[in-house]
Protein backbone atom coordinates (compact mmCIF):
# COMPACT_ATOMS: atom_id res chain seq x y z
CA UNK A 1 0.00 0.00 0.00
CA UNK A 2 1.13 3.71 -0.29
CA UNK A 3 -0.07 6.29 1.81
CA UNK A 4 -0.81 9.92 0.09
CA UNK A 5 -1.62 12.88 2.26
CA UNK A 6 -2.46 16.65 0.81
CA UNK A 7 -3.15 19.81 2.71
CA UNK A 8 -4.33 22.48 0.73
CA UNK A 9 -5.48 26.46 2.62
CA UNK A 10 -6.40 29.72 1.84
CA UNK A 11 -6.90 32.93 4.07
CA UNK A 12 -10.19 34.59 4.00
CA UNK A 13 -11.10 36.94 1.59
CA UNK A 14 -8.77 40.17 1.85
CA UNK A 15 -6.97 38.85 4.64
CA UNK A 16 -2.96 38.42 4.22
CA UNK A 17 -2.25 35.41 6.63
CA UNK A 18 -4.40 32.45 7.27
CA UNK A 19 -4.97 31.84 10.87
CA UNK A 20 -4.92 28.09 10.01
CA UNK A 21 -1.82 25.85 11.37
CA UNK A 22 -1.44 22.53 9.38
CA UNK A 23 1.77 20.66 10.81
CA UNK A 24 3.10 17.04 10.06
CA UNK A 25 5.25 14.90 12.81
CA UNK A 26 6.87 11.51 12.16
CA UNK A 27 5.82 9.10 14.91
CA UNK A 28 8.96 7.42 16.94
CA UNK A 29 7.61 4.18 16.50
CA UNK A 30 6.48 4.68 12.49
CA UNK A 31 3.93 6.70 10.88
CA UNK A 32 2.73 10.16 10.83
CA UNK A 33 0.86 12.56 12.49
CA UNK A 34 -0.53 15.72 11.02
CA UNK A 35 -2.30 18.46 13.17
CA UNK A 36 -4.75 20.88 11.83
CA UNK A 37 -6.06 23.86 13.89
CA UNK A 38 -8.49 27.38 13.57
CA UNK A 39 -7.44 29.59 15.67
CA UNK A 40 -10.36 32.03 17.09
CA UNK A 41 -11.12 34.79 14.46
CA UNK A 42 -8.79 35.15 11.63
CA UNK A 43 -5.46 36.89 10.93
CA UNK A 44 -2.58 37.20 12.91
CA UNK A 45 -3.73 36.73 15.89
CA UNK A 46 -5.54 33.63 15.01
CA UNK A 47 -2.28 32.51 13.77
CA UNK A 48 -0.59 32.93 16.70
CA UNK A 49 -3.20 30.92 18.61
CA UNK A 50 -3.21 28.00 15.85
CA UNK A 51 0.93 28.15 15.71
CA UNK A 52 0.72 28.04 19.39
CA UNK A 53 -1.72 25.13 19.56
CA UNK A 54 0.25 23.25 16.64
CA UNK A 55 3.60 23.69 18.12
CA UNK A 56 2.52 21.81 21.41
CA UNK A 57 0.34 19.04 20.36
CA UNK A 58 3.44 17.98 17.41
CA UNK A 59 6.24 18.36 20.21
CA UNK A 60 4.29 16.22 22.45
CA UNK A 61 3.35 13.40 19.50
CA UNK A 62 7.21 13.64 18.49
CA UNK A 63 7.80 12.30 22.03
CA UNK A 64 5.35 9.54 21.81
CA UNK A 65 2.31 10.94 23.73
CA UNK A 66 -1.03 9.52 22.45
CA UNK A 67 -3.26 11.60 20.48
CA UNK A 68 -5.89 12.13 23.29
CA UNK A 69 -3.51 13.29 25.48
CA UNK A 70 -1.76 15.12 23.44
CA UNK A 71 -4.97 17.23 22.52
CA UNK A 72 -5.42 17.82 26.25
CA UNK A 73 -2.54 19.03 27.07
CA UNK A 74 -2.84 21.61 24.00
CA UNK A 75 -6.05 22.63 25.32
CA UNK A 76 -4.20 22.48 28.89
CA UNK A 77 -1.78 24.84 27.87
CA UNK A 78 -3.91 27.18 25.96
CA UNK A 79 -6.35 27.66 28.56
CA UNK A 80 -3.52 28.58 31.13
CA UNK A 81 -2.20 31.15 28.32
CA UNK A 82 -5.10 32.88 27.47
CA UNK A 83 -6.74 31.92 31.28
CA UNK A 84 -9.81 30.58 29.11
CA UNK A 85 -10.28 33.55 26.99
CA UNK A 86 -9.29 32.30 23.67
CA UNK A 87 -10.35 29.32 21.72
CA UNK A 88 -9.05 26.87 18.83
CA UNK A 89 -10.61 24.30 16.67
CA UNK A 90 -8.02 21.15 16.49
CA UNK A 91 -7.96 18.03 14.56
CA UNK A 92 -5.35 15.30 14.74
CA UNK A 93 -4.94 12.37 12.07
CA UNK A 94 -2.81 9.60 12.91
CA UNK A 95 -1.44 6.63 11.14
CA UNK A 96 -0.42 4.67 12.98
CA UNK A 97 1.79 1.53 11.93
CA UNK A 98 2.24 -0.41 15.29
CA UNK A 99 -1.77 -0.34 15.63
CA UNK A 100 -2.10 -0.45 11.73
CA UNK A 101 -5.01 2.26 12.36
CA UNK A 102 -5.59 5.43 11.48
CA UNK A 103 -6.54 7.74 14.22
CA UNK A 104 -9.04 11.01 13.67
CA UNK A 105 -8.94 12.84 16.67
CA UNK A 106 -11.87 16.49 16.73
CA UNK A 107 -12.29 18.89 18.78
CA UNK A 108 -14.09 21.33 16.65
CA UNK A 109 -17.37 21.52 15.20
CA UNK A 110 -16.67 20.08 11.79
CA UNK A 111 -17.15 16.32 11.04
CA UNK A 112 -14.75 14.33 9.61
CA UNK A 113 -15.33 12.49 6.25
CA UNK A 114 -14.15 8.79 6.01
CA UNK A 115 -14.52 7.03 2.78
CA UNK A 116 -13.53 3.56 1.32
CA UNK A 117 -14.37 3.21 -2.60
CA UNK A 118 -17.64 4.95 -3.08
CA UNK A 119 -18.68 4.61 0.45
CA UNK A 120 -18.34 7.66 2.47
CA UNK A 121 -19.63 8.21 6.66
CA UNK A 122 -19.38 11.42 8.17
CA UNK A 123 -18.03 11.28 11.86
CA UNK A 124 -19.96 14.23 13.12
CA UNK A 125 -20.73 13.52 17.00
CA UNK A 126 -20.67 17.18 18.87
CA UNK A 127 -16.95 18.58 19.73
CA UNK A 128 -15.76 21.74 21.53
CA UNK A 129 -13.33 23.84 20.47
CA UNK A 130 -10.09 23.81 22.97
CA UNK A 131 -9.08 26.61 25.33
CA UNK A 132 -12.51 27.83 26.94
CA UNK A 133 -14.18 25.24 29.06
CA UNK A 134 -11.79 23.57 32.03
CA UNK A 135 -12.83 20.25 31.30
CA UNK A 136 -12.46 18.91 27.47
CA UNK A 137 -12.01 15.63 25.95
CA UNK A 138 -11.45 14.85 22.00
CA UNK A 139 -13.69 12.54 20.22
CA UNK A 140 -11.88 9.75 18.81
CA UNK A 141 -12.46 7.75 16.05
CA UNK A 142 -10.05 4.73 14.72
CA UNK A 143 -10.38 2.96 11.05
CA UNK A 144 -7.86 0.11 9.52
CA UNK A 145 -5.10 1.07 7.63
CA UNK A 146 -6.39 -0.44 4.49
CA UNK A 147 -6.66 -0.15 0.29
CA UNK A 148 -8.77 2.77 -1.08
CA UNK A 149 -9.87 4.31 3.09
CA UNK A 150 -9.97 8.10 3.06
CA UNK A 151 -10.13 10.34 5.54
CA UNK A 152 -10.88 14.11 4.98
CA UNK A 153 -10.65 16.74 7.93
CA UNK A 154 -11.37 20.66 7.08
CA UNK A 155 -12.23 23.91 9.02
CA UNK A 156 -15.20 25.98 8.59
CA UNK A 157 -14.19 27.68 5.55
CA UNK A 158 -15.31 24.69 3.96
CA UNK A 159 -18.02 23.63 6.24
CA UNK A 160 -19.82 27.26 5.76
CA UNK A 161 -18.96 28.04 2.15
CA UNK A 162 -21.74 29.20 0.29
CA UNK A 163 -23.67 30.30 3.53
CA UNK A 164 -24.26 33.87 2.77
CA UNK A 165 -24.93 33.06 -0.92
CA UNK A 166 -28.36 30.21 0.10
CA UNK A 167 -27.56 26.64 -0.59
CA UNK A 168 -24.10 25.34 1.17
CA UNK A 169 -21.29 23.38 -0.02
CA UNK A 170 -22.44 19.86 0.78
CA UNK A 171 -18.53 18.56 1.31
CA UNK A 172 -19.90 15.17 1.96
CA UNK A 173 -21.42 14.67 -1.24
CA UNK A 174 -18.82 16.00 -3.02
CA UNK A 175 -16.42 13.60 -1.24
CA UNK A 176 -18.32 10.83 -2.01
CA UNK A 177 -18.67 11.90 -5.98
CA UNK A 178 -14.98 11.95 -6.19
CA UNK A 179 -14.41 8.76 -4.58
CA UNK A 180 -16.49 6.53 -7.10
CA UNK A 181 -12.75 7.24 -9.08
CA UNK A 182 -10.48 5.06 -6.81
CA UNK A 183 -7.51 5.98 -8.59
CA UNK A 184 -7.98 9.92 -7.47
CA UNK A 185 -4.92 11.01 -5.95
CA UNK A 186 -4.88 12.82 -2.44
CA UNK A 187 -3.91 15.85 -4.26
CA UNK A 188 -6.52 16.13 -6.61
CA UNK A 189 -9.34 15.46 -4.08
CA UNK A 190 -7.93 17.94 -2.13
CA UNK A 191 -7.73 20.56 -4.36
CA UNK A 192 -11.06 19.81 -5.83
CA UNK A 193 -12.65 20.77 -2.21
CA UNK A 194 -10.91 23.84 -1.66
CA UNK A 195 -12.01 25.20 -5.21
CA UNK A 196 -15.31 24.08 -5.00
CA UNK A 197 -15.64 25.63 -1.61
CA UNK A 198 -14.52 28.91 -2.98
CA UNK A 199 -16.49 28.60 -5.90
CA UNK A 200 -19.45 28.47 -3.26
CA UNK A 201 -18.16 31.96 -1.66
CA UNK A 202 -18.47 33.38 -5.14
CA UNK A 203 -14.38 33.59 -5.49
CA UNK A 204 -13.90 35.23 -1.79
CA UNK A 205 -13.74 32.61 0.80
CA UNK A 206 -15.92 33.96 3.77
CA UNK A 207 -13.56 32.67 6.29
CA UNK A 208 -10.12 30.73 6.22
CA UNK A 209 -10.27 27.55 4.53
CA UNK A 210 -7.95 24.65 5.18
CA UNK A 211 -8.31 21.28 4.19
CA UNK A 212 -7.26 17.37 5.15
CA UNK A 213 -6.99 14.30 2.58
CA UNK A 214 -5.09 11.32 3.89
CA UNK A 215 -6.01 8.58 1.35
CA UNK A 216 -4.60 5.07 1.28
CA UNK A 217 -3.96 3.24 -2.25
CA UNK A 218 -2.20 0.48 -3.59
CA UNK A 219 1.32 1.02 -4.47
CA UNK A 220 2.39 2.31 -7.84
CA UNK A 221 6.03 3.04 -6.97
CA UNK A 222 8.99 0.42 -6.77
CA UNK A 223 11.16 1.85 -4.69
CA UNK A 224 11.22 2.97 -1.09
CA UNK A 225 11.55 6.68 -1.10
CA UNK A 226 9.56 9.06 0.73
CA UNK A 227 8.51 11.98 -0.89
CA UNK A 228 7.16 15.47 0.20
CA UNK A 229 6.12 18.18 -2.21
CA UNK A 230 5.37 22.12 -0.98
CA UNK A 231 3.73 24.80 -3.51
CA UNK A 232 4.10 27.97 -0.99
CA UNK A 233 2.88 31.23 -2.64
CA UNK A 234 5.11 34.46 -1.55
CA UNK A 235 2.74 37.20 -3.46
Amino acid sequence: MELQIAGVKVAKYSVRESGDTLEMIERPHGGLSFVLVDGQHTGHGAKTVSNLVARKAVSLLAEGVRDGAAARAAHDYLYTQHEGKVSAELHIVSIDLVSKTIVISRNSHCPAIVGHGCDTRLFDEPSTAIGVHRRMKPVITEVPLAAHTTVVVFTDGVLDAGVRYGPKFDVAEFVGSQLCDDTISAQKLADGILARAVEFDRGRPNDDTSVLVVRVLPRVKTDDARRVSVRFPLE
